[in-house]
């Protein structure tokens, strides 16, 4: 095995060219082109993109990777990365990296590109799962025990094999399912000689990650003040340019559309993260709470170092498996009680469809679930527009037999000649019906877990550092108490008062919450409390609220529990991943002192 040692680097340019399977195809071009990058690297897995690639694995064998990877993103900018020397890291092999990485080749060849294609190996553990089922293994977050059959379970694996492969030379680096940050983490461990327990320089480095993996999330995307962010059409997709001491500046192309803001950035490191204090990833324990942010300059944002102690002895495993059928389909209601038509003729098509079966001699739809858009239904007690005028409804049902759903597919459109004035179709046809894939994860033992990387025909074991089972997490502060001024109080929205963004971890949602003023956090922390969140969201939200402090950030990060129905593919609901959980908090009117309230409005 050669290896390939790079010179000392003062910096190193990473740009982030993916944040999901699906991401515009301006991106790779763009970065290539304009970013004059070190490395480029892709992120294409979430948990719902793995039961995508396992239900398309189960249809075609050959299938199982991202294919936007080598038709979209690599095939225009191919022959340019060669010859600048960019490095490409990417998840893209999803549960059949060594099927991405044929792909790749047969592209290089057919462009005439000499290209060293590493895959790592060793996150496919499901030949262990009846092993694991006997000796009792259960899913971490519910506690039930593991299915009989699965489609597909992967270990989140971390950046050292990323790190050795490109050691070993690789221009190319595909990985099955790892850690979203590793891809960036590996380029760092490698370009800087970080060792596997130098944890806060690797704590860092996975932030670095974690900032640019959804892509232009880090560069104006879902930015709270998404009226400021100029140019979508043309976003800039981010490059970090990351020190040796793990510091790093978030910045884009130049002439690229959207905006470096250090409130945009804030709120990207509370996406997607629990508890800030102990963010588990297998190489490190990330401690966040602490990491200040600031503005550098016009599109370019610093982010201090993190902390970071020796990782957990366990790898998570997310895991899928079949749980039956689901078909969705929709009609749209227009004129007055639009709301009320949708919602009767919903119930209307269940109670149909439900007697059919029972005619049939068949078990009833395993749940059922209808949302009326428009008339902000996921708003629960807080909806504001019950005379909406046009509306559309969403009806969704799961059961064990596809032939069930397909009568149940056929029932819908008929409610647009049999019932409400008014009622209409989107069109394009019948709904389909699709496998119901349920994802579970559960933790494994690192050491069960054979890690490797091959390269030109060669396997080579990667050790990993064992872990343990206890961290140094050092204590955080509380928020200081806050004198209340003698003045009267007055009712604000809380966008007035915080930038937010919410996500997922299967069935919870967190909503990071940023003060736009420092010292408006001991506020927000007396009136935004778990209590008050948990009863604004009791139509939704079933488990938990547990809430953490960042002192670096002026932020605290909100997880909500049982609280996206079942999240990803599991979920009903059409926010499965809880995109909107921060909106909907932002309208929720916070008493606060009236000076407080005239500084607010002036945001």
């Amino acid at each position: 095995m050669t290896s390939s040692s790079p010179p000392p680097r003062k910096t190193v340019r990473i740009g982030g060219a993916s944040g999901f399977w699906g991401d515009s195809m301006v991106a790779a071009p763009q970065l290539v082109h304009g970013g004059r990058l070190d490395y480029l690297v892709f992120d294409y897995l979430a948990e719902t993109t793995m039961a995508i690639l396992a239900a398309a694995r189960a249809r075609k064998p050959e299938l199982g990777y991202a294919t936007d990877f080598v038709d979209i993103a690599m095939k225009p900018v191919l022959a340019e990365v060669k010859r600048q020397g960019i490095r490409v890291i990417s998840n893209a092999g999803g549960i059949h990296p060594q099927a991405c990485a044929a792909a790749l080749q047969s592209l290089a060849e057919s462009q005439g590109i000499a290209l060293r294609i590493a895959v790592v190996e060793g996150d496919d553990v499901s030949a262990q799962m009846p092993a694991l089922r006997a000796a009792g293994t259960r899913d971490m977050f519910t506690g039930e025990a593991l299915p009989e059959k699965v489609l597909s379970a992967n270990a989140y694996l971390g950046a050292t094999p990323i790190a050795a492969a490109l050691a070993a030379g690789a221009d190319v680096v595909i990985t099955g399912r790892c850690v979203d940050s590793a891809v960036t983490l590996g380029a760092l461990m490698h370009a800087f000689g970080w060792s596997a327990d130098d944890h806060d320089r690797l704590a860092s480095g996975s932030l670095a990650g974690h900032i640019i993996e959804c892509g232009c999330q880090a560069t104006g995307g879902l930015h709270t003040d998404w009226e400021d962010i100029p140019d979508w059409a043309h976003m800039g997709y981010p490059v970090v340019e990351c020190s040796a001491d793990g510091s790093f500046v978030v910045t884009k192309p130049e002439g690229t559309g959207g905006r470096i803001l250090r409130a945009n950035v804030a709120e990207q490191l509370l996406y997607e993260i629990g508890d800030p204090g102990a963010y588990l990833l297998p190489d490190v324990r990330c401690d966040f709470r602490f990491v200040e942010i600031t503005q550098q300059g016009e599109d370019r944002v610093h982010v201090g170092p993190a902390r970071g102690s020796a990782p957990t002895p366990h790898y998570k495993v997310s895991a899928t498996q079949l749980d039956g059928f689901r078909c969705a389909g929709s009609m749209v209601f227009i004129g007055i009680d639009a709301a009320k038509k949708a919602r009767r003729t919903g119930e209307a098509i269940l109670e149909r469809t439900g007697e059919i079966l029972r005619a049939q001699g068949q078990p009833p739809f395993t749940s059922t679930h209808l949302e009326v858009l428009g008339a902000e239904t996921l708003y629960g007690p807080h909806a504001r527009t019950g005379a909406a005028r046009e509306v559309m409804l969403r009806i969704v049902a799961n059961h064990p037999d596809k032939n069930a759903l397909a009568m149940f597919a056929r029932e819908i459109a008929p409610s647009g000649t049999s019932w409400a004035p008014g009622t209409t179709s989107p069109g394009g046809g019948r709904p389909a019906v699709s496998p119901l894939v349920k994802p579970f994860a559960f933790l494994l033992d690192k050491r069960a877990v054979p890690v490797a990387m091959a390269l030109d025909g060669q396997r080579h074991r990667v050790a990993v550092a064992a872990g343990t089972e206890s961290g140094h997490t050092a204590p955080a502060p509380q928020p200081g108490a806050r004198d209340e001024p003698a003045e009267p109080s007055e009712d604000v929205r809380l966008v007035d008062l915080a930038w937010a963004r919410s996500g997922d971890k299967g069935d919870i949602s967190n909503i990071g919450i940023v003060a736009r003023r420092p010292e408006w956090l001991p506020l927000l922390w007396d009136r935004l409390t778990p209590q008050v969140v948990k009863a604004y969201f009791a139509h939704l939200v079933h488990g938990q609220v547990e809430r953490f402090y960042l002192p670096g950030i002026a932020a605290m990060n909100l997880l909500l529990h049982e609280a996206l129905d079942g999240g990803g593919p599991s979920s009903m609901r059409m926010d499965p991943l809880g995109k909107g959980m921060a909106q909907m908090l932002l309208d929720l009117p916070i008493a606060v002192p009236a000076s407080v309230a005239r500084a607010a409005r002036r945001k």
